[in-house]
């Protein structure tokens, strides 16, 4: 079917429902916990394609390409940052094939991940370094034929800058999303409150932004009140994890069950979300559950926190949990957060 652009798609529909994650469902494919699932552009593009088609068969709207870790920092970790192009372009193109087979429009968004590094004065990065490497990214997803840029998992307030100005630079026709990830009870792990998103959004006349990843279900859609009480007229992104990761038999299992997922979808638009999803732990299934839900669905009342604690259960930031986004990278991550000046934790979405 003939491509169509975000906003057009949303203005048609008014609320869209993104995917969910990726590197959980390509560990089941087995992708090995420190590899990069970019690579699989190259070396398992039929997988990369089997995710995408299950996600379009899930009720998906949005599609986000397989490049979360393909800016040239993260490459770096797996020496593949000379790959950049290479690697984005396949992804955009992989991701452009299964939304134009859809019998009904489907957008794709080029996903673009965190550094991985400190932005100056807290650590090396300049401002400048970033996004030149952004920028690199962002040309070879419009190349691709990416319909929108998705910055995704951020923390800081200069790493957003940075990625929404190489945006402007790189692929200037197209629109920017930002989610950010409150994981740091209300907070990112960089200070940053929902509320200030929404300001800066205004600052950066984003398409849209709003939360993904960080802990369950119930703290994501606190931070989606805030944002949607700061910004009513905006259009807000919920991209929740399917509850909390936990050890069972070694394997990692997320908390979150198929029946929670369309709880959760219909708490996300009565909070004021139109743009819904999953991240860490969200299979076929669960957005799936999550498309029934909101199909015909008529939001209600603004949820209390109360209400969605009593829905979805308990709020985990408190806990101590964290995004747990398929693996660590890298093996130089300490697991502290990323002191001033040191290295952030390296998350991947999904």
């Amino acid at each position: 079917m003939a491509r169509t652009s975000l906003a057009e798609l949303m203005e048609a529909r008014g609320w869209l429902l993104a995917d969910g994650a990726t590197g959980t469902n390509l560990f089941m494919k087995g992708l090995e916990s420190g590899a990069a699932p970019e690579l699989w552009n190259e070396d398992k593009p039929d997988i990369i394609r089997w995710l995408h088609q299950g996600f379009v068969d899930a009720g998906s709207d949005i599609i986000l390409t397989n490049t979360f870790g393909g800016n040239r920092f993260r490459l770096k970790l797996h020496e593949a940052h000379t790959r950049v192009k290479e690697l984005n372009v396949k992804a955009a193109q992989i991701a452009g094939e299964i939304a134009e087979a859809a019998d009904r429009p489907v957008v794709v968004a080029g996903s673009v991940g965190p550094t991985g590094e400190l932005f100056q004065p807290a650590g090396e990065l300049t401002m400048e370094e970033g996004i030149e490497g952004f920028a690199e990214q962002m040309e070879a997803l419009a190349e691709g034929g990416v319909d929108v840029i998705w910055i995704e998992t951020m923390s800081a307030r200069e790493e957003v800058e940075a990625a929404v100005r190489a945006a402007q630079q790189a692929a200037p026709e197209l629109p920017v999303v930002v989610t950010m990830s409150f994981d740091t009870a209300g907070r990112t792990m960089m200070g940053i409150r929902p509320a200030d998103l929404a300001g800066l959004a205004r600052e950066l006349a984003l398409y849209a932004f709003g939360a993904n990843c960080g802990t369950g279900a119930p703290d994501l859609l606190v931070s989606a009140l805030e944002m949607t009480e700061a910004a009513p007229e905006a259009i807000v992104v919920a991209k929740a994890n399917a509850g909390v990761p936990e050890f069972v038999d070694g394997d990692i299992v997320y908390s979150g069950t198929v029946e929670m997922a369309g709880t959760y979808a219909r708490l996300a638009r009565d909070a004021g979300a139109r743009i819904i999803g999953g991240c860490c732990g969200n299979t076929f299934d669960h957005v799936a559950a999550m498309h029934r839900a909101l199909q015909g669905y008529e939001p209600g009342e603004r949820p209390t926190v109360e209400q969605i604690v009593e829905q979805l259960g308990a709020l985990q930031q408190q806990a101590g949990h964290k995004c747990a986004h398929g693996h660590h990278q890298g093996g130089d991550d300490d697991g502290s957060g990323g002191g001033r000046g040191g290295r952030r934790r390296r998350r991947r979405r999904g």
